[in-house]
């Protein structure tokens, strides 16, 4: 083990010891290094005013990715190059995301200024000109209070007529100094009573997991990270899953999809929309890019939250978590996984591993749903998951399940018995609706009211029943738009 955060800033390799590891990029951008280009808007991920880049390698060369800074801890640098707002001017001359914003007047007040710049300094380096879609998209974690987005997008094409900033004997030379500072051994980190653990290898983290099994098991941060800017919680042992390469792949292995627990949500969106293309829409409205950029999708299951947007998905296609303690692994069907609010079945020392889902089926038909506020970066008010299959037009299995409706993400048992047998057809669903009743007793927040989610769960249903037994109908509008 050794206990100090190494990365690269500006062209130069930083090594820090002695800190602390619950200290937030953020914090320590503002705070030590005085570069107060990132901004703290609401520290909570949402607004992306404290958006950086980070690169990393990846086959070979380096993979530029937004992410919030207000909600990643220090450590999480590792290994890394960090870029800030103030990297890209360089001999004098502003970037050409730079440039274009002037020239395009993408800036108003100015304080989310810089993190526009980072995302679309992201988009620019990841390849050729993007269209107006792909510019939304990346920008979907970029909240602009003066309302003017644009000058913004326009400035995003502007930047592709100012011509190429880095060539790639720069980016080689990244990749050089990436391999270098490359870890082999599981960072240790000690800061008075706090301690931080990132294990390389599977069997340290298991290892890890045994010997401080009340320890915070730590993946993108995105939720852990509010516990610190929101609650001021005080996490004394924090083992971080980010730098175990063999959970952070996905596999096909009998039969089935495997994504390991540390799999990014943003590398986890193309495996599984390959496999059922509403998965891939579900979580491109996941959080914002930054978000699936650092979230993982077994922090998503394991953070075992009733509005989680994965959880309903795969408990639709009966999905099963692999869980191991030390040398022992133990498989459960999703639906056991969850206890009750925020409860799981993880016993002490135990993680979340693998998560095991059916490959598509050519019989079987597969919906998501995602009903909230906002299109983007919004919490759901319903998330709902269905899959059928069908046997000379019966419903031989179906599977029902909602996010938002109960304590925990839950199949709808009693819908789906009262759906067994019988023919797929608008008056068999109206007839098993009303037992929705019985499966779920939603409540009223700030995201809905209790009657609007039961109305909401009931029209999801029908919605599905009407895109599964009528391809034609028109049933979407965003998803099915094509791009300008």
């Amino acid at each position: 083990m050794s206990g100090s955060v190494r990365f690269v800033l500006d062209g130069r390799v930083r090594e820090l010891a002695g800190i602390d590891p619950g200290m937030t990029v953020l914090q320590w951008l503002r705070g030590v290094e005085r570069r107060c280009g990132t901004k703290e808007g609401c520290a909570e991920g949402d607004c992306g005013a404290c958006t950086v880049v980070l690169g990393e390698l990846r086959d070979g060369g380096v993979r530029l990715l937004p992410v919030n800074a207000c909600i990643l801890f220090l450590p999480a640098l590792d290994g890394k190059a960090l870029f800030t707002v103030e990297s890209l001017r360089q001999d004098g001359r502003l970037h050409p995301v730079q440039q274009a914003l002037v020239e395009c007047h993408g800036s108003q007040c100015g304080f989310c200024t810089p993190g526009f710049v980072m995302s679309l300094y992201a988009l620019y380096e990841s390849g050729e000109r993007p269209s107006r879609r792909r510019i939304d998209d990346a920008l979907a974690g970029n909240l602009c209070r003066c309302t003017g987005y644009r000058p913004i997008a326009d400035a995003a094409r502007r930047a592709y007529e100012l011509g190429r900033s880095a060539g790639s004997a720069a980016r080689e030379e990244l990749a050089a100094q990436l391999r270098s500072i490359e870890r082999r051994d599981t960072l240790a980190l000690e800061y008075g009573a706090r301690r931080f653990f990132a294990p390389r290898t599977a069997d340290a983290l298991a290892d890890l997991c045994q010997r401080h099994p009340d320890a915070t098991l730590l993946a993108g941060a995105t939720d852990v990270g509010l516990w610190v800017t929101k609650g001021h919680r005080e996490l004394e042992v924090l083992i971080s899953t980010s730098s175990v390469t063999e959970l952070a792949r996905a596999s096909v292995e009998d039969g089935h999809l495997l994504l390991g627990a540390a799999l990014t949500l943003s590398d986890a969106q193309e495996v599984l929309a390959a496999q059922h293309p509403d998965l891939g829409e579900l979580l491109r409205r996941f959080g914002s890019p930054q978000v699936r950029n650092a979230g993982t999708v077994g922090g998503n299951v394991a953070n075992a939250s009733p509005i989680g947007d994965l959880p309903p998905a795969l408990l639709a296609l009966d999905a099963k978590v692999v869980l191991r303690r030390g040398g022992d692994r133990r498989e459960l069907p999703m639906e056991e996984f969850f206890l009750g609010y925020r409860k799981t079945a993880l016993r002490p020392g135990e993680f979340l591993e693998r998560i095991r889902v059916p490959l598509r089926s050519p019989g079987r038909e597969f919906r998501a749903y995602k009903v909230s506020k906002r299109f983007d970066q919004d919490i759901s008010a319903v998330c709902g998951a269905f899959s059928v299959e069908l046997e000379r037009g019966r419903v031989r299995d179906v599977r029902l399940a909602y996010g938002g409706m109960s304590e925990i993400p839950k199949r709808a048992r009693a819908c789906e018995a009262a759906l067994a047998g019988h023919p797929w057809t608008e008056a068999t669903v109206d007839a098993a609706l009303p037992q929705l009743d019985r499966d779920f007793s939603p409540i009223s927040d700030m995201r809905a009211s209790a009657a609007y989610r039961r109305l909401v769960a009931r029209n999801l249903l029908r919605k599905f029943q009407l895109e599964t037994s009528s391809p034609g109908v028109a049933t979407r509008v965003l998803a099915a738009a094509e791009e300008a």
